[in-house]
């Protein structure tokens, strides 16, 4: 097979990783790709907003199957666009991404379905939403409407945070139209749970699940990011919250989109709360999630893009589906001032020299990165993510964390927590 991967983050570079292990796959092809994907596929100069250019070197390169990476071009309907020129894509529908591309759709959804989410309001104009958390204790999240990369999610803990979040979405448009109407919610409290299923439309099988750190700083504080580190398995997750999570989450949700005439085929990916009276949905994705496809498919023993033709044919209960008894952890290394400014264009050293040693005990994949010559530049506020693997939490997070120490670049930031408090 040939195989289209689109988007050119970390996780499309593990995903690359996988399905290059695929006696399936002959050719793969990533759009755009960075700077480490080229060691394992072809990249191809097309931005991954570019459906029209995307859907034509699909077709002129004889393409059977292309992966979606990035919930932008989910949401602006590439799934569609592809299948009406009959190429074979993996991905939902731009009807059925609108659960991660508007969270007021995705809040109406649970609701309607029953599936346990924080209570809500909706505002379309900054003067009522002011006055409703006026009136509200805190702490009390405000959410933008539309996708904003992971950074339109703010917990305020007081009236003048809440203000700022309101001014920042609806008035100063930090994130465009994303804040035109925004979500105000109830703050849940206990741990998060990452929960990746793949979905034919109407069955699933639940990937590994993982924990995200999504704050900047250590101890969990700071601004959320797209995700600062992530290990898998979850600590927390056992057979009886799985059936749990399937049974009050994820079917509800395959078989809400479905009554709807939005049959979801792919990867959906629910942020569930562990909270005293049980799990509840933070939000619910269209997609791999980024960073934990990095921590979850190296405990993969089957076969991705297999998988993914089952899923496509209608017959995901009969995929193998077999994982590694190890543990992963994954350190976000970010440019300096990430997730505000920061800039790009410095040297990486460090990451030939970690590929020269063939570690069986860490993985390196890029995320903002790319080439400047022969050298590897950064690229993005989240630059590199580095994989320990090992028998135990404590085991991953140090040759995590050894690998980490070997790369440099100027500016260079990672949090020194991650997996902190796992044995």
């Amino acid at each position: 097979m040939k195989v289209l991967i689109v988007g050119g983050g970390g996780r499309e570079h593990s995903l690359a990783w996988k399905i290059s292990q695929s006696p399936y796959a002959d050719e793969l092809f990533v759009a755009p790709g960075n700077a480490g994907i080229v060691d394992i596929a072809k990249t191809v100069d097309i931005p991954q907003t570019d459906l029209r250019a995307l859907a034509s070197f699909a077709e002129q390169n004889s393409i059977d199957l292309t992966v979606v990476g990035p919930e932008d071009a989910l949401a602006n309907g590439i799934a569609d666009y592809f299948s009406k020129r009959g190429l074979a894509v993996f991905g939902p529908s731009q009807k059925a991404a609108q659960i991660e591309a508007s969270k007021v759709f995705a809040k109406d959804f649970m609701k309607r379905y029953n599936i346990p989410t924080a209570s809500y309001v909706i505002y379309d104009e900054p003067e009522g939403a002011v006055k409703f958390v006026e009136d509200h204790e805190f702490p009390i999240v405000i959410k933008t409407d539309g996708l904003a990369g992971g950074k339109g999610a703010i917990v305020a803990h007081d009236i003048e945070e809440a203000r700022d979040a309101i001014v920042h979405m609806m008035i100063e448009r930090t994130w465009g139209d994303a804040g035109k109407t925004v979500i105000i919610e109830e703050y849940l409290e206990g741990t998060e749970i990452s929960i990746l299923a793949m979905t034919d439309g109407d069955n699933a099988v639940i990937l590994q699940p993982a924990q995200d750190y999504k704050r900047a700083y250590e101890g969990n504080s700071g601004p959320n990011t797209g995700g600062m580190g992530c290990i898998a398995p979850h600590p927390l997750f056992d057979e009886t919250l799985k059936k749990i999570a399937l049974d009050e989450v994820i079917q509800p949700a395959i078989d809400g989109l479905k009554y709807i005439g939005s049959p979801f085929k792919g990867i959906l990916y629910a942020g569930i709360m562990l909270t005293k009276s049980g799990p509840q949905v933070l939000e619910f994705n269209c997609r791999f999630g980024d960073p934990e496809t990095q921590a979850i498919l190296p405990l993969l023993k089957s076969d991705l893009l297999e998988m993914m033709l089952f899923a496509l044919e209608n017959r995901i209960l009969e995929a193998d589906t077999e994982w590694l008894d190890k543990k992963t952890v994954c350190v976000v290394m970010t440019s300096g001032g990430y997730p505000k400014r920061y800039k790009k264009g410095y040297p990486i050293t460090g990451i030939a020299e970690l590929q020269k040693e063939s570690n069986k005990h860490s993985l390196v994949f890029h995320a903002g990165t790319a080439l400047r010559g022969d050298s590897v530049i950064t690229n993005g506020g989240r630059v590199l993510n580095v994989v320990g693997i090992g028998n135990s939490f404590s085991t991953a997070a140090e040759n995590a964390y050894v690998a980490v120490r070997k790369i440099d670049f100027e500016k260079s930031f990672y949090r020194s927590d991650i997996a902190e408090g796992y044995k």
